[in-house]
């Protein structure tokens, strides 16, 4: 059977207990590591860290993750045991959360950042190739928005209460600057535990697909070619796709000058809580569209619009300053091509392959996105660091532009 038929699992109703357990699942998750992630610059900035080191970090973060969804996806579709591979993945995100609220610099926070990415990278193509067996081919895009509204909202939830606990914690008596943000880093292993049990509890792997022969080297050459020319421009598009820490940063950055650091990261938090508002609102209708009209071209027109949140980003560096409006309509753009790039990518790529080949395809989109992130994410940080954010900014507009042209020209 390939992954384009109806699987015989696939139940009548496209949102049944499997999706919408791992829907809950994905948004507990968020919610305890995009807290993380918005305020990370800024706890970085009180712990004197540089911009070039976040890049470096988050990179990282992303090639080990990458590179995990590859082994997760053909140790699954050889061996099977999915879910069990999932619950450890979801479990490794609060124990890396533990190890950045210990950090006083940078190495600490690496470590904790690579077990975290390193559990994202183990649950990921597993979860969605669970998700995509569980529902029928003309209902991938609805199932597929529907649970990556679900993970945003959490991604909304966390850094908003994240935010609002940070300024709570300003007011407590502490010893240093630092104190503030590793409380909150605590407080959020609470809905990382919670993940672990909502998956546990709810989701059902409608098929495990276990062949014992499968060899990853010859799993990966006998994927279509076609699906291999979608990796190129996949690829392409994501060495310019760079980490959204670097655009919180960039946020942080422009307005600590009128407002402080503590503010300023505080407000640049409270933007991409918006990023994350304008995706949970996208997602579903994005994928429900794509049902209609076809998944290659509303992913196409999604590359387009990272193209100029990069290119926007740019500008408002090379201009010198920029208020909170001019930020806020960056990350409106940034949701909306997010929003289209997490739906589609998995959709368009189960329309590529066979079933028995799908966990292993999803690691190989991952592997490829991450890899191409890390190169981005470090690129990015460096050239900001080493010459100006505009130039970081503008590179990678010019990489994500080559991406959509050439998802442009394949077939």
């Amino acid at each position: 059977m390939s992954a384009t038929e109806t699987p015989p699992s696939a139940g009548k109703h496209w949102l049944n207990p499997t999706v919408a357990g791992a829907g809950i699942t994905s948004a507990l998750g968020d919610f305890c590591y995009e807290t993380t992630t918005v305020i990370l610059p800024g706890f970085l900035a009180v712990l004197g860290v540089p911009a070039a080191a976040l890049g470096l970090i988050e990179g990282a973060a992303d090639a080990v993750a990458s590179f995990t969804k590859m082994i997760a996806g053909h140790v699954a579709d050889k061996l099977g045991h999915r879910k069990a591979l999932v619950l450890i993945g979801y479990a490794l995100t609060p124990a890396g959360q533990a190890l950045i609220a210990l950090a006083a610099g940078w190495p600490l926070l690496l470590i904790g950042r690579l077990l975290s990415w390193f559990g994202k990278g183990l649950r990921g193509p597993l979860r969605d190739a669970i998700v995509v067996q569980a529902v029928s081919e003309e209902t991938r895009g609805r199932a597929f928005g529907f649970h990556r509204a679900a993970d945003t909202l959490g991604a909304v939830a966390g850094p908003l209460l994240g935010v609002a606990l940070l300024g709570w914690a300003q007011s407590l008596p502490a010893h240093d600057a630092a104190w503030p943000f590793r409380l909150v880093l605590w407080l959020s292993l609470i809905p990382g535990a919670l993940a672990v049990l909502a998956f546990l509890l709810l989701v059902r792997d409608p098929q495990h697909s276990i062949n014992p022969a499968l060899q990853l080297v010859h799993s990966l050459r006998t994927l279509p070619p076609r699906f291999k020319r979608y990796l190129g421009a996949v690829g392409l598009f994501g060495i310019g796709d760079f980490s959204h820490s670097l655009l919180i940063l960039a946020a942080t950055t422009l307005l600590a000058p009128a407002m402080g650091v503590v503010r300023a990261a505080q407000v640049a938090g409270l933007l991409y809580v918006g990023r994350n508002v304008v995706q949970v609102l996208a997602s579903f209708p994005i994928g429900a569209l794509a049902d209609r009209v076809g998944h290659r071209p509303l992913l196409l027109a999604g590359y387009a619009l990272g193209v100029l949140t990069a290119a926007m980003t740019a500008l408002v560096f090379w201009r010198g300053s920029a208020g909170v409006p001019a930020l806020a309509g960056i990350f409106f753009v940034a949701g909306l091509y997010v929003a289209t790039q997490e739906a589609l990518e998995s959709t368009v790529t189960a329309a590529m392959v066979p079933a028995e080949r799908l966990a292993t395809s999803y690691g190989a989109l991952g592997t490829v996105n991450g890899v191409a992130k890390f190169v981005s994410s470090a690129a990015v940080g460096l050239a900001w660091s080493l010459h100006s954010p505009a130039a970081g900014f503008a590179l990678a507009a010019v990489l994500m532009l080559a991406g959509t042209l050439a998802l442009a020209r394949s077939r």
